[in-house]
């Protein structure tokens, strides 16, 4: 029998666990060097801000293409009919949800570390009334308040280049994944070269900021669009992947899209 995840998990829908959102309910975690904490916390405030409209942001981020990558990333995952997903970086629970229908019969765990973005994702679940309990709990990708080897498979979509500590994040993950499941990372990384670079720069430049600024945060979303510019090539980012101990590492692209999804698994 599996481990259940720890006990900061709490009950919430469909009689589920899940973890109270606000940060006085619920320990802190993931502490570190002094920069390391200040960049998350940082980051944290930006994600609180703009929680109100995220959702409809992403859709202006992807063009709208977000749902299927993220189906996709979901498929990739193989967890079973019955099985258990981690969603790390959950946001608003668009991954976690996508989870829960592929998996009728289990359980989805969703994590973040802002709050406001947990109380949406709390909503929606309870609107969804769908496929299996997702439940939620506060906490950071470096340090997920979770049992090892209690979950099917774990995902992120669109979170790892803003988590501080990349590598710990990666090892939390596969720690989380029992022998023989998966890590699926979805992310967006700005093209290199060539006429799609030029295309997605115009776009994420200087379109996207403007109308995010008009919904938004222009600021923080210009931060996105520099962390997609400076995030590693895929083929760097199946380094960092192998060397956080997983195996059968590979990177699924995404055309004509910036969009990918890379695949590791837990060793047997």
């Amino acid at each position: 029998m599996r481990p259940p995840p720890s006990n900061r998990l709490a009950a919430g829908r469909g009689g589920g666990p899940a973890a109270d959102p606000h940060p006085d309910g619920a320990a802190s975690v993931g502490l570190g060097s002094a920069a390391v904490e200040s960049q998350r916390a940082a980051v944290r405030r930006m994600f609180d801000r703009i929680s109100p409209r995220y959702d409809l942001l992403n859709r202006l981020l992807s063009l709208g293409l977000d749902r299927g990558w993220r189906r996709e990333a979901v498929r990739r995952m193989s967890a079973p009919p019955g099985g258990r997903v981690l969603d790390v970086a959950c946001g608003t629970a668009d991954l976690a949800l996508e989870a829960a229908r592929a998996v009728r019969g289990g359980a989805v765990v969703g994590i973040d570390f802002s709050a406001p973005m947990l109380v949406r994702a709390r909503r929606k679940a309870e609107r969804a009334r769908r496929g299996a309990p997702v439940c939620f709990a506060l906490g950071a990708a470096e340090h997920l308040p979770v049992a090892s080897g209690s979950f099917d498979a774990a995902g992120i979509a669109f979170g790892i280049r803003n988590v501080p500590d990349r590598p710990r994040a990666l090892r939390e993950m596969a720690r989380a994944v029992r022998p023989g499941g998966r890590v699926v990372v979805l992310e967006l990384a700005a093209p290199r070269s060539g006429v799609l670079r030029r295309v997605v720069a115009f776009y994420l430049g200087r379109l996207v900021p403007l109308l995010g600024g008009s919904l938004s945060s222009g600021g923080a979303y210009r931060y996105l669009v520099r962390s997609m510019d400076s995030f590693p090539r895929p083929e760097d980012f199946l380094r960092e992947m192998e060397e956080a101990g997983l195996v059968e590492a590979a990177v699924l692209p995404l055309p004509p899209s910036p969009a990918w999804i890379a695949v590791g698994v837990v060793p047997r």
